[in-house]
């Protein structure tokens, strides 16, 4: 059956209906508050893309512990004083019509012991140029016990603020990452060594969210096909997408950088990321598949590779009504760079621009 940008498509478990099958990606944008608070440039850059008819507006990375925190203005969601803007946010974007689920992660040896005053945790002692030792510390299981209660206790404060749902971030080489890679994780009790070992830190996350919310609130999983760097393989994430989707789990969202691409590891074979998710694995909950996605034609190559939602991330920078436009036929938006003044009348703070300037051709001056 063929799948239309514009319909609507109900979550299982949680029977949730998006507006239509477009998905604002969460993106970095530094605009939170230093203590982890929301800000007015954060709420009015997400208002607004729902205001362009998003499905589903994702936040920012949001960090869950205090001391997995990985750059500065990064939202947080680790202590009841969030809430607050939590709610504001939640509100405006249902004044709107649109779903609002939150990205939650520990950034891991990622963290900045500048900013957390702690050295960084992760699945092994590793090199890591944020911490002041040069290396992050072997996660104990202590550690790991508290870090999947502070990811439950993230999701609670988003449920009570109204949110949708949320997002576990199990891509990007942070915390959730390291302990997948074989070249991150080397450790050799139940935290590590096979890929059940490995996968036992997010697995433990989702079953501990997905309890404390049986019905009604959304509860996804973002991950990446591959980091050679990391030792996270194709074939591995592919049984990894196997075993979440025998859990009460509504989506898997696949972050490919570019959904046009074919696997590193298998580059002879004429298959996409996505295909490799949706040919090989049966019964998958709802995919999301994100990366290069711009125009109409595109938006539609992806859901005949087997997605069912699709994500944006860069286009929606620059286009916040793109969810609305996409729909129409030969829509394809010009591309970067674009002028700091088109980011501004777009919603993007100074601070949000200068962040996009580090991408090499996205800003124009």
């Amino acid at each position: 059956m063929t799948k239309h940008i514009h319909e609507s498509l109900r979550l299982r478990p949680s029977g949730i209906v998006t507006p239509n099958r477009t998905v604002l990606a969460a993106m970095t944008n530094k605009q939170s508050h230093d203590d982890g608070r929301l800000s007015n440039n954060e709420l009015q850059w997400l208002k607004r893309r729902a205001e362009g008819g998003f499905g589903i507006v994702t936040t920012a990375a949001a960090h869950v512990s205090k001391d997995g925190q990985s750059w500065k203005g990064e939202l947080g969601v680790f202590d009841d004083t969030h809430i607050d803007g939590l709610s504001r946010l939640a509100r405006d974007i249902h004044n709107e019509e649109s779903l609002l689920i939150a990205q939650l992660f520990h950034g891991g040896l990622q963290a900045d012991e500048n900013l957390t005053g702690s050295r960084p945790i992760s699945a092994s002692r590793t090199k890591s140029r944020l911490s002041k030792s040069g290396f992050s510390k072997e996660a104990s299981e202590k550690e790991i016990i508290k870090v999947i209660s502070d990811f439950k206790d993230a999701a609670h404060r988003c449920h009570e603020a109204g949110f949708d749902g949320v997002e576990i971030h199990g891509a990007h080489g942070y915390l959730i990452t390291q302990f997948l890679g074989t070249k991150t994780n080397l450790r050799s009790d139940s935290w590590g060594g096979t890929l059940k070992n490995r996968s036992r830190l997010l697995i433990e996350i989702l079953r501990t969210v997905r309890d404390e919310f049986p019905e009604n609130f959304i509860v996804g999983v973002r991950i990446s096909p591959e980091i050679k760097t990391m030792g996270i393989r194709l074939d591995d994430s592919i049984e990894l997408a196997k075993k979440i989707s025998e859990m009460e789990i509504d989506f898997i969202h696949i972050s490919c950088w570019d959904v046009f691409k074919r696997s590193i590891e298998y580059p002879n074979i004429n298959k996409t990321l996505t295909e490799w998710f949706t040919e090989s694995c049966e019964n998958l909950p709802t995919v999301i598949s994100t990366g290069g996605v711009w125009s109409k034609e595109n938006a539609d190559n992806l859901l005949k590779q087997g997605a069912d939602l699709v994500g944006v991330g860069r286009v929606g920078i620059g286009y916040p009504d793109w969810a609305k436009e996409v729909v129409k036929e030969k829509y394809d938006p010009k591309k970067p760079p674009f002028t700091s003044k088109q980011l501004k009348e777009a919603h993007l703070s100074d601070v949000f621009i200068d962040y996009m300037r580090k991408w090499d051709g996205f800003v124009a001056d």
